[in-house]
């Protein structure tokens, strides 16, 4: 490896090392947990310089797992630079064991950092002690030195035992899988292969030790070949054990190199029954991450498949039909950016921050919410969802039940009345505007349809949502339905004057079908009327105010503000007082006042006071005279009568 990789892999475990997870188990502690860690002479496991140590640690290990199986097969004595070596990797690894003492350790139970000295040696003993020790151990050297020889057979296969250092290899590929710096994909590529030149290493360096300690030579797998190979070149020697061992492992079997006698024919069968498992284990993984790629799209088919099936069973309409493959098809390509998905995972605080840079400036955009406070888009912004359509897919349907707003990101959408039975454009809109408001905000059917013209990108929002910001915001909400208003004046062009019984406009709705024409009428006025009203209710309950002082100005304040929260959230009753029961029933003379019935008798008697001036009013009765005790006896349109004390 070269060094400046060995920079690159050394700089990422340094920086950002607390996204790290050790292995399949543990897990990163908390800020305070780690915080408590402060003992001297501890070493922290996630400690910058520590994770360094143990990638350097992980270069040796590969090196003894190339070295270890070679040593013992091609090299009968040991040269004098690979004894040195091997002594200083030794001496690694032997200074690690002493580390390992110090290291602190990720409680699995209670996951809290542990730094007591006696905990860690107690936990490090009774585990994985032995084994570092015995893999650390020269055992060649130690022959040499009591033996005056290699040590033989014996000796080479204690050596084989720092094959057991493999297992931070294998805790290594178990952090990268985890580390979302590196590729998922490449990184299990990376450990298959690897697994797969280790097999086929070892394998072809054993069984070329087999064929080197039999009694006779040319009854082995190699020696029928080449009679002579123990004078050939280690090079040549070692590729012939590679070609046999590959050649094994895919099951190709070109027969030229064939087990020879029984103990080859016995390795021969333990490896290939070895071959079948890792097989197996190469197959699977290499067949799960291609289906990862491919199980979208087939999932996509069986969808088109099923969609088509059910059109085809019930005879929908060609138009229906296009639409349902549009809308699956639009959804099949816009998967992979999953933005709902992502936000819907996170903290509400980021979800809202997230919302706020993507959302906000669209839709203050939308012409309905010029004017208002930021504080009131914020709130907004945080109940949006994105959503994909097709061309020609109905968004909204005419006089349907109002159920959502949408703020078009990009595209455009065509407004769509049947008329004579047929489909006509009557307007357009294009990104930056806002479709569905009317029938959302005058609690009414959809005057219009709405179909794409093009793929489109919106932000949905949910009626109630809407509703209720706009009930929490009373002034943004005067703004919001004074914006409706103007552009619904500006749009159609309507006059709005004439209109001198609001109870005949509040109670009947232009049919669309019989009068398109007059479609945007009814809205208009509505919304007109809305405004006009809580604007004549401000300026009369400002005026009573400044008669009444202070405290009555908060009370009153208070039950206005209660007033309208009441109306919205309920279902609305109208009817209209009148001064005064005389026999003549209704007093023809004496013009009524059409109101909100309000939550309680109290609250009728303070405003049928404000409209009428009169704070004396005491009892409710109805056109038959009967006393009104409970107003959820009332019914939409009934005529109440207010009576002074004196009466």
């Amino acid at each position: 490896m070269s060094l400046s990789c060995l920079k690159t892999v050394l700089g990422k475990n340094l920086s950002n090392h607390h996204l790290h997870i050790d292995n399949g188990t543990d897990l990163p502690p908390s800020t305070t947990t780690r915080a408590k860690t402060s003992r001297n002479h501890i070493i922290s496991p996630y400690n910058p310089c520590y994770r360094i140590w143990e990638t350097f640690l992980v270069l040796l290990v590969v090196y003894s797992a190339w070295i270890s199986p070679f040593q013992f097969a091609f090299l009968a004595y040991k040269q004098d630079t690979l004894f040195v070596v091997d002594i200083i990797i030794n001496g690694f690894f032997a200074v690690d064991i002493v580390l390992t003492f110090f290291l602190s350790y990720l409680d699995t139970q209670s996951y809290v950092i542990v730094d007591d000295p006696k905990r860690i040696a107690v936990r490090y003993l009774t585990s994985w002690f032995l084994f570092d020790v015995c893999s650390t151990i020269p055992f060649q050297f130690l022959a040499i030195c009591f033996t005056y020889s290699s040590g033989g057979l014996g000796f080479n296969l204690l050596a084989m035992l720092r094959l057991w250092r493999l297992r931070r290899v294998s805790s290594l590929f178990a952090r990268l899988e985890k580390d979302i710096r590196f590729n998922y994909f490449w990184t299990r590529c990376t450990k298959l292969v690897a697994v797969t030149l280790f097999a086929v290493h070892c394998a072809g360096c054993f069984n070329y030790m087999i064929a080197d300690r039999y009694s006779d030579p040319r009854r082995t797998w190699i020696g029928a070949v080449y009679p002579n190979f123990k004078e050939m070149g280690i090079w040549d020697k070692y590729v012939a054990a590679l070609y046999w061992s590959i050649v094994t492992l895919t099951t190709t079997g070109y027969g030229d190199l064939h087990a020879e006698n029984p103990r080859e024919m016995l390795f021969d069968i333990v490896y290939m029954l070895f071959n079948l498992g890792l097989t197996s284990y190469l197959i699977g993984n290499m067949t799960n991450l291609v289906l990862h790629w491919s199980c979208s799209t087939a999932h996509f088919r069986d969808s088109i498949a099923a969609a088509s099936e059910f059109v085809k069973r019930n005879q929908l309409p060609s138009d229906i039909k296009e639409q349902i493959l549009s809308h699956m098809c639009v959804k099949f390509k816009t998967e992979g950016v999953k933005q709902q998905q992502t936000l819907m995972g996170l903290p509400k605080a980021i979800r809202c921050s997230i919302a706020q840079f993507l959302f906000s400036p669209v839709v203050r955009q939308a012409r309905i919410f010029h004017g208002v406070s930021q504080d009131f888009l914020l709130q907004l912004v945080a109940e949006v969802e994105a959503e994909w359509y097709p061309p020609r897919e109905d968004i909204i349907l005419q006089n349907e039940a109002s159920t959502d707003v949408y703020v078009i990101i990009s595209g455009s959408v065509d407004f769509v009345a049947k008329i004579n039975g047929r489909d006509q454009i009557i307007g357009k809109a294009s990104a930056g505007e806002m479709v569905g408001e009317v029938g959302v905000l005058c609690e009414k059917p959809q005057p219009l349809g709405v179909r794409t013209a093009e793929i489109s990108q919106t932000l949905r929002l949910n009626k109630n949502a809407f509703l209720s910001v706009l009930r929490s915001n009373p002034r943004d909400e005067h703004i919001v339905m004074n914006n409706l208003f103007q552009k619904l004046k500006e749009w159609k062009g309507v006059d709005i004057e004439g209109q001198l019984d609001p109870s005949l406009m509040l109670n009947n709705w232009w049919d669309l079908n019989s009068r398109p024409h007059q479609n945007s009428s009814g809205h208009l006025e509505m919304v007109r009327l809305s405004v006009v009203k809580k604007e004549k209710d401000i300026k009369r309950s400002d005026e009573y105010h400044h008669h009444q002082g202070k405290d009555d100005e908060v009370q009153n304040q208070g039950m206005i503000d209660h007033h309208e929260n009441s109306r919205k959230s309920r279902s609305e009753k109208r009817v209209t007082i009148h001064m005064h029961f005389n026999e003549d029933r209704i007093a023809r003379n004496h013009h009524g006042k059409l109101i909100i019935l309000p939550n309680s008798l109290q609250e009728l008697l303070q405003i049928a006071g404000e409209k009428f001036g009169d704070k004396n009013l005491e009892r409710v009765v109805n056109a038959e005279n009967a006393q009104v005790e409970d107003l959820s006896v009332v019914r939409d349109g009934d005529h109440l009568f207010l009576l002074p004390t004196t009466v």
